[in-house]
């Protein structure tokens, strides 16, 4: 079993404090300019602090590379598609480091290895075991700024492992915590977290403040504005994460681990939906046993899946006189393929319907208002968005829907509990206008 992640306190001796900085592909941009406007606000955070840059891999690289691999093989080996994706970061890294020397800012450049990071797990999905900061640490004591790859760790057997796609994420926040930093900056191409997707929803309200809680179930449920297990990472070690735009001066959401200031005045009687987070790329999968008599397929479904390291969401379990019993669950579409071939070998029938999103109220206390539920259907089913599956709890209430209709349910869904307030002397809007499905 993996074990706890390693939290060194920064020493005593250090006499500035640390800022840990990330910036995502699109903030690196893939110009001279876009490379220079991060180096000038490292610059800028390197004269008062010492600074530590987690980066990704620059504009849409990534895909790029998976692009090249399947040219080469349609189904690329594990470890070489880890080696090539790390390749990325490791540039970003690197150029943004030279960006910094130019600017008269001492600057190293750290691969996930060198920045101490040990990953265990699959490939492309691995998880951060420990990260030893002796290195980053000397670099600061230095003077310098220390420009890590993010994404990416090795294992013990010294193969790179890569973290899943929004990986930097939780490389910088491993790092803050590592480091002893009460905050980390994810600096991106949105300003902050909105009660929906903008381009979905154009009224969608920015959130100043949230809880981690919260955030993670958003994040989980598709807002892609923070990998997920950041999130959670950071709520469990007390770091704030702040999430503000690179081309912007906007104050962005701060996500505060405890309970300080997030929420914490909502009154009984006041909505308690905070977002609408959708995942417009899920598959419905069923799962039937043969016959009433097979063996029950849970424990097996479930086993299979997790040592693929496959995620499942809106989970039910059924039982049909005729059928015998079965699971009905979501899953990514990218992990159709995978599904599919791991279920082959059990006792049931598998049907896929590769063309469904997941709509999602995030807040708290969902359920303890006995109308939230009621409200989410009618307003969907007025709309004439029949759900296929729901999933409940206090923090979530999550609704399958045709992929073509995503768009239009967060807007219905946003539309019933966080209407768009009208101008004085504005006729009163019935719905919000959406545009494509995304």
């Amino acid at each position: 079993m993996a074990s706890a992640l390693s939290i060194t306190p920064r020493s005593a001796g250090a006499r500035r404090p640390v800022r840990v900085l990330k910036f995502g592909g699109t903030s690196m941009g893939t110009t001279p300019e876009e490379l220079a406007r991060i180096a000038r606000i490292v610059a800028a955070a390197h004269a008062r602090s010492d600074v530590v840059v987690v980066v990704s891999a620059r504009g849409d690289r990534t895909d790029r590379l998976i692009d090249e691999a399947r040219s080469a093989n349609a189904a690329p080996p594990g470890r070489e598609l880890d080696q090539l994706l790390a390749t990325g970061e490791a540039g970003s890294a690197a150029l943004l480091a030279i960006a910094l020397h130019g600017l008269g800012v001492p600057a190293v450049s750290l691969l996930g290895s060198q920045a101490g990071f040990t990953v265990s797990g699959r490939h492309a999905n691995g998880r951060i075991q420990d990260v030893d900061t002796s290195r980053v640490r000397q670099a600061l004591s230095r003077g310098e700024a220390a420009v890590v790859a993010g994404f990416q760790g090795v294992n013990a057997a010294g193969d790179v492992i890569t973290l899943g796609r929004g990986g930097s994420d939780t490389s910088a926040v491993a790092l803050a915590v590592a480091l002893g930093a009460a905050q980390c900056e994810i600096y991106t191409d949105v300003d902050g977290v909105f009660s929906a997707d903008p381009r979905i929803v154009p009224g969608a309200r920015p959130i100043p403040l949230l809880r981690s809680g919260v955030m993670s179930e958003m994040a989980h449920a598709g807002a892609r504005v923070l990998h997920t297990r950041s999130v959670e990472l950071a709520g469990r070690a007390g770091v704030d994460l702040h999430v503000r735009s690179t081309f912007s001066r906007n104050p962005g959401t701060v996500v505060v681990s405890g309970q300080e200031g997030a929420d914490i005045a909502m009154l009984e009687t006041e909505d308690r939906v905070t977002a609408v987070s959708h995942e417009p790329h899920s598959a419905r999968v069923t799962a039937v046993g043969t016959s009433p008599d097979a063996p029950l397929l849970g424990t097996e479904v479930l086993a299979l899946l997790a040592d693929a390291s496959v995620p499942i969401d809106v989970l039910s379990r059924f039982t049909d006189a005729s059928h015998g019993h079965g699971w009905d669950f979501t899953v990514p579409a990218a992990d159709v393929d995978t599904v599919t071939s791991l279920l082959t070998s059990l006792p049931c029938r598998v049907a896929v319907d590769p063309a469904v999103a997941k709509v999602s109220l995030v807040g708290a206390g969902l359920m303890s208002d006995t109308r939230t539920l009621a409200r989410m259907l009618n307003a969907l089913l007025a709309a004439g968005i029949d759900p296929l599956s729901l999933s409940t709890s206090q923090s979530r209430i999550s609704a399958t829907v045709g992929e073509a209709d995503c768009s239009r349910a967060v807007a219905v869904m946003h539309g019933e509990f966080m209407p768009v307030p009208e101008p004085c002397g504005a006729t009163k809007r019935t719905a919000v206008a959406v545009g494509s499905p995304v």
